[in-house]
């Protein structure tokens, strides 16, 4: 029979004869027939399968083969046997150098029938040796997929044991060397197919074995981190990372980033090549694993490697968006990529010229995947814009192509830049390093206390939280000659745009430094604020104005134009004006006089008078004007303390009774000067003594800070030995004096006078009453009638008709907090938010800011707690109770911003118009690049510090505070305060700090 089903298949008949015959002979093999009869015909099916020139030929043999297993099972057992199989294994089929490709199929095909027999064990066995010999020699790609495909049909064949282990390994080894040979679509899917196979089987061993999961990821490392390969390895080993699970990514980062046996060229040719894997198409969370790698790398410090990594593969990434396939991944690797390598603009500046062409291939595919890409890229684009400004030509061409994508908020971009920084990745060693500290997952910066300067830091970090202020003394050009302006301009870009957790403020201290001041003593911060915007004020009087970009706005008069180009930077942001009137009680004889003010100083009431019940002290939200009603006779003006007053005369300008400094009078002959002021307020007259007696005891009242305004506004009588010389008298006279704010500041700052000298025990003490801190804050500022009567009739500003008053509304930015008993110890630290004109989460819209409404600057604008080197987030609650958990730590300096009005809509209109509510400005390109090399430097630092110290990691004490410095600032012990690294300062050894 066997010679005849020969004969038909080499015959040339056409193949639906052939067919016919072919039948009837494996129609007759289903009859029984002697042994040697079994055998000849499982010798030509075998032949014809293994060797057949066509598929024909090879289906027959594949037919006939199968026939006999199921009617003769004990012939083909014996036909099937080991030492056959272990020749066609190790010697092939066929004649020399045409050796038979399909063995596995065939011995896969014939296993079917062999499972249940006595020899099964012993083929199984065989089997398990000889995959993992196929496996070590490197099979083709086809191959290996054969051998898949057996295995996972057959899982008895699968190595077991520690050969299981190597097999796994030698595997990986062989997807390493896949390629494929050609370029045509049919290929390309069914090398994809084959690689899938092999990987599959791989996801398969891992299920039951997962012992086996990290030794093969090791040999995987191995690989690919090589550098002694001549070729790189195949991109098919991303099929292996993929069936990884996923709950075992953080052990193994952390593993390979802390191997000190891995050396910097080996892990960056690793993550380089992992890079390349994005172009592999359907691949799952290989992304993941990519992102998770350059994280731990940043965790560590290994900062040389992600540059070079970065800068020599996001090119490559980015190209990859073209392609539908391998979009996700490569995007979100892209995002990662770009938004951590925010130290210098060399790696989104390499991408410029491709981003126009993409966004234009993406807008014309117009599919779902491109409409979302687009989105997610235009977001990525305006984050790096925010953070490498100043390149208007390069960004133009950009700009112009995503100008129709949605724009984020700024929140939004600060997010994304703060918890992506490489400076930002938590490593689980850095709470044992101080130097090794991350930057606060806040996205802000500390500032590194120099010895007893908090109180430095705390006004600087207010300052640079006034985000008009701020943007104002950014946008600054060069050659301003400012010198103690610019060099506030560089602390600011680099709190804004360092990667350092903390910077030194060394250079910016030394240049500002009030003279009397004692180095290495603490100091009062008020003081420091003062004369630090004085300083800056009178420097600009001399140097160049900043605003000249003022003169050219076509929106502004001539007249609007001279007042403000008239107006330092100082004056435009803190300065406000207030009439001091004094009224003789004998002629009745009132003089005033206007002056300017940046700070008020509001004292605290004697302790047996009681401000809240006082009907003689108006309230803040419902000041109107008063005046000095005329005595009947003289008796009654010298008995009455405080005299009631009387609407004023259309002439007259009435008294406010709204917080503000009192800057007093100058002396005879003195100059005038528009910024300094009296530091003491008029208060401190009243009565010294009973105003600072013997307080630094539990406070008897709580106040607020309405208490302290209507305090510092309200009638003082000037009798005895105050006694007032009027003019017109000619002759010294019991008088009434009353102060009137006339142009409120655009950030109102308010210091609480807690300190004074007590003669008594000729030291100075602080008032530890706790004051309650409005978050909005109304105030009357005195107005000329004719303007009452407009806004009035406009219902705005909440002008009361006829009463020459209207309302401006504060909200609070920042409160300074002293912690401690007196002003030459103790610490001071700072609570700040940014407000704005905009709401939190929204972009204005046609040019018009929308006023941000009570409840969201309440609750949704986030509070953050600066304590030299330490930011934190905070809450308003925290603000608001810090005095009733730590009674010596008070609220000491506020910082309000006005909101938008009357009188500051000139100044908020000029900040639209600049451009400077949609962002950050744009710095110019010195300082851009001080700040990207000094990151580069930081990076350096941080990396040479955790290379030196892994070698230590194992002798590591058990307590995590070893390193601590407990030394204090000059205070008591019991005090929550403190400029030590443990209370956030931090000396100036606790970081490779920049210094200015």
């Amino acid at each position: 029979m066997d010679k005849i089903l020969e004969a038909v298949v080499m015959s040339s008949y056409p193949n639906n004869v052939k067919q016919g015959l072919v039948r009837r002979v494996i129609e007759a093999a289903k009859q029984p027939m002697d042994s040697e009869q079994c055998w000849s015909m499982l010798e030509l099916s075998t032949k014809l399968y293994l060797t057949g020139d066509t598929k024909y030929k090879r289906e027959i043999g594949k037919e006939v083969l199968e026939v006999y297993g199921h009617y003769h099972p004990e012939e083909f057992e014996e036909f099937f046997n080991v030492r056959f199989l272990l020749s066609l294994l190790q010697e092939g089929y066929g004649p020399l150098g045409k050796r038979s490709h399909y063995v596995l199929d065939y011995i896969q095909l014939g296993l079917q029938f062999v499972l249940e027999s006595p020899s099964a064990n012993s083929i199984f066995g065989l089997l398990r040796i000889e995959v993992l010999r196929k496996v070590c020699e490197r099979p083709s790609p086809k191959q290996c997929a054969k051998i898949s495909k057996l295995l996972t049909q057959h899982p008895q064949c699968i190595p077991t044991g520690k050969h299981q282990l190597l097999f796994c390994q030698q595997l990986i080894r062989c997807i390493g060397q896949f390629q494929c040979v050609s370029e045509g679509e049919e290929e390309i899917m069914e090398f994809l197919e084959q690689v899938n196979k092999v990987s599959g089987l791989l996801q398969r061993i891992w299920r039951t074995q997962t012992s086996a999961i990290l030794p093969s990821l090791k040999e995987l490392f191995t690989i690919i981190s090589s550098t002694e390969e001549q070729e790189a390895p195949s991109n098919a080993l991303a099929s292996v990372v993929q069936f990884v699970p996923l709950e075992l990514m953080d052990g193994v980062i952390r593993n390979l980033t802390n191997d000190d046996s891995i050396t910097d060229v080996q892990m960056m040719m690793a993550i380089g090549r992992m890079i390349d894997w994005v172009s592999w198409p359907l691949g799952k969370n290989i992304d993941k694993w990519i992102i998770a790698l350059l994280k731990g790398l940043a965790a560590v410090k290994k900062f040389s490697i992600l540059i070079e990594v970065t800068l020599s593969k996001i090119e490559k990434v980015f190209s990859k968006l073209l392609y539908p396939i391998v979009r996700e991944g490569a995007l979100a690797v892209l995002q990662y990529m770009l938004l951590s390598f925010q130290h210098s603009h060399e790696a989104f500046h390499l991408l410029l010229p491709h981003i126009p062409r993409l966004v234009a291939s993406l807008k014309k595919e117009d599919s779902n995947s491109a409409t979302s890409s687009l989105e997610q890229l235009a977001e990525l684009i305006h984050c790096m814009f925010f953070r490498f400004s100043g390149f208007p030509d390069l960004y133009e061409p950009v700009l112009e192509a995503v100008k129709a994508l949605p724009i984020p908020n700024e929140d939004r971009i600060k997010h994304l830049l703060g918890q992506n920084a490489w400076t930002s990745q938590k490593n689980e060693l850095a709470s044992f390093y101080p130097r090794l500290a991350s930057k606060s997952e806040t996205g802000k910066i500390g500032l590194i206390n120099l010895g007893n300067t908090c109180y430095m830091n705390s006004i600087i970090q207010s300052l640079f939280m006034a985000s008009d202020f701020r943007h104002s003394v950014l946008n600054l050009t060069e050659g301003n000659s400012q010198p103690l302006m610019t060099k506030l301009q560089w602390l600011f870009a680099f709190l804004e745009h360092s990667q350092r957790p903390a910077i030194s403020p060394e250079s910016f201290l030394s240049a500002s430094w009030p003279p009397w001041f004692t180095p290495g003593a603490q100091q009062d911060c008020s003081e420091y604020l003062k004369y630090l915007l004085d300083r800056l004020h009178e420097e600009e009087k001399t140097g160049k104005r900043i605003y000249q970009k003022l003169k050219e706005s076509s929106l502004m008069s001539q007249a609007v134009e001279h007042h403000y180009l008239n107006k330092t930077l100082i004056e435009k942001m803190f300065g406000g004006k207030m009439m001091t009137k004094i009224r003789c009680l004998k002629c009745l004889n009132v003089s005033s006089r206007e002056e300017a003010f940046t700070d008020l100083s509001l004292a605290f009431p004697p302790s047996d008078r009681n401000v809240h019940g006082s009907t003689s002290v108006l309230p803040v939200e419902e000041i109107g004007p008063q005046f000095i009603e005329p005595p009947e006779n003289a008796g009654q003006l010298m008995g009455s303390p405080w005299i009631q007053r009387k609407a004023p005369m259309a002439s007259d300008h009435a008294a406010p009774s709204v917080s503000v400094e009192t800057l007093g009078f100058q002396e005879p002959g003195e100059a005038a000067n528009p910024i300094r002021g009296n530091d003491v307020g008029v208060d401190a007259a009243k009565d010294p003594v009973s105003t600072f007696g013997e307080q630094a005891c539990a406070p008897k009242d709580s106040r607020s800070v309405p208490d302290l305004i209507n305090y510092f506004l309200s009638p003082e009588r000037l009798t005895a030995e105050n006694k007032y010389h009027c003019e017109k008298c000619a002759s010294l006279q019991d008088a009434e004096k009353v102060a009137e704010l006339t142009e409120g500041p655009h950030y109102l700052i308010l210091t609480l006078l807690r300190f004074s000298f007590d003669p008594r025990t000729m030291k100075r003490k602080k008032i530890l009453d706790n004051v309650s801190i409005p978050v909005v804050l109304k105030l009357p500022i005195l107005v000329a009638p004719e303007e009452t009567e407009e806004v009035c009739r406009q219902g705005k500003d909440g002008a009361v008709p006829g009463s020459g008053f209207m309302t401006v509304v504060y909200d609070l930015c920042s409160v300074v907090v002293h912690s401690g008993i007196s002003s030459e110890s103790g610490h001071y630290y700072c609570y700040s938010r940014e407000c704005t004109d905009t709401s939190p989460h929204g972009q204005p819209r046609d040019g018009v800011p929308k006023p941000a409404s009570d409840k969201q600057l309440d609750f949704e604008i986030q509070w953050y707690l600066f304590n030299d080197t330490r930011v934190s987030f905070s809450s308003f609650e925290s603000v608001s109770n810090v005095t009733s958990f730590f009674p010596k730590d008070t609220a000491y300096v506020l910082f309000y911003r006005q909101r938008p009005g009357r009188q500051g809509c000139l100044l908020h209109q000029a900040l639209a118009e600049a451009g400077h509510l949609h962002g950050e400005p744009s710095l110019h390109k010195d300082l851009m690049e001080a700040i990207s090399k000094d990151n580069i430097l930081f990076l350096q630092e941080q990396e040479k510090e955790a290379r030196n110290r892994a070698a230590y990691i194992s002798a590591l004490p058990k307590s995590p505070l070893w390193w601590r410095d407990l030394d204090r600032d000059k205070d008591d012990d019991s005090s929550s305060g403190g400029c030590s690294p443990a209370a956030g300062g931090g000396g100036s050894g606790s970081f490779h700090g920049l210094v200015f």
